[in-house]
C-alpha cells in the first residue's frame, strides 16, 4: 500500500462552476514532494489540507473534516475501462491516489499512516456535484458515479506530516465497527434505510452525516 501521487490543483477559470469568481482547483496534478499536510481549519474558514492545493468552494469543500480526498488508482483504472479513455492521476480531483489500498472499502474512523510523519484518518465518502460533472465531461456523471458506489475517502489530519509519492501507506487503527466509506455513502444519497447504521462509527463519521443519521433515527426510529 503506497501513494502513487500527490496531486495538487491550482485555482483555473472555467464556464461550468456556480462559484461567482468562475474559478475552481478540481483539476489536480501530480508533483514532486514533499508536501506539508496539516489541518486546514473548520469547513467554510479553512480550504485544503494539502499545502499549495486550491479549494474555491469552501461551503462545500475543505474543512477539517475534508481536509484530504484520496481515491484508489484501481477505481481508476476500472473507469478508464468503462469510460473508453485513459484517466490521469488527480483526474477526479483527488490530493492523493493510492494503490494496493480499498479506499472505499475503508472504515470510518480508520487511521491512515503516510511516510513518517503523517496520519489521516476516514471521515466520509466524496459526494458528486455538478462541477464534477462538468469537468469530467460525462453526460448523467453525478448519477453513474453515485450508481458505482465507489466514491474514495476524505480523510481529517490528526497528526501533521510531509509526505511525496511513492511513501508507504499503514493502516495503524481500525475501529470496531463495520461503517465503510462506502455503506456512508450510499447512506447520505441512495439508500437512506442506512442512515441508523452510521451511528455506529461515532464522532469519526463526518458530523453532517452524522447529524442526517440522529435526525433519521429521530424521526423514524432506527
Amino acid at each position: 500500500m503506497k501513494i502513487l501521487s500527490v496531486n495538487l490543483g491550482r485555482p483555473k477559470s472555467v464556464p461550468y462552476t456556480d462559484q461567482a469568481e468562475g474559478v475552481t482547483g478540481i483539476d489536480k496534478r501530480p508533483v514532486d514532494g514533499p508536501v506539508r499536510v496539516a489541518a486546514p481549519g473548520p469547513k467554510g474558514v479553512g480550504a485544503s489540507g494539502v499545502a499549495g492545493d486550491a479549494v474555491c468552494e469552501t461551503r462545500h469543500h475543505g474543512g477539517d473534516d475534508q481536509a484530504v480526498y484520496a481515491v484508489a488508482r484501481e477505481d481508476l483504472d476500472d473507469w478508464e475501462r468503462e469510460l473508453g479513455h485513459p484517466l490521469g492521476n488527480g483526474a477526479f480531483g483527488e490530493n492523493l491516489t493510492t494503490v494496493g489500498l480499498d479506499v472505499s472499502g475503508a472504515l470510518i474512523g480508520e487511521r491512515w499512516r503516510i511516510g513518517a510523519e503523517l496520519v489521516l484518518e476516514v471521515t466520509c465518502g466524496r459526494i458528486p456535484c455538478e462541477t464534477f460533472q462538468a469537468h469530467m465531461g460525462e453526460r448523467r456523471w453525478v448519477k453513474r458515479f453515485t450508481a458505482k458506489g465507489a466514491p474514495g475517502a476524505y480523510l481529517r489530519v490528526i497528526e501533521p506530516g510531509e509526505i511525496r509519492a511513492g511513501d508507504p501507506v499503514e493502516i495503524v487503527h481500525r475501529p470496531d465497527h463495520d461503517v465503510t466509506v462506502a455503506v456512508q455513502f450510499r447512506a447520505v444519497t441512495t439508500e437512506r434505510e442506512l442512515l441508523p447504521r452510521l451511528l455506529a462509527a461515532g464522532a469519526a463519521l463526518h458530523p453532517e452525516s452524522l447529524d442526517k443519521a440522529r435526525t433519521y433515527v429521530e424521526k423514524y426510529g432506527a
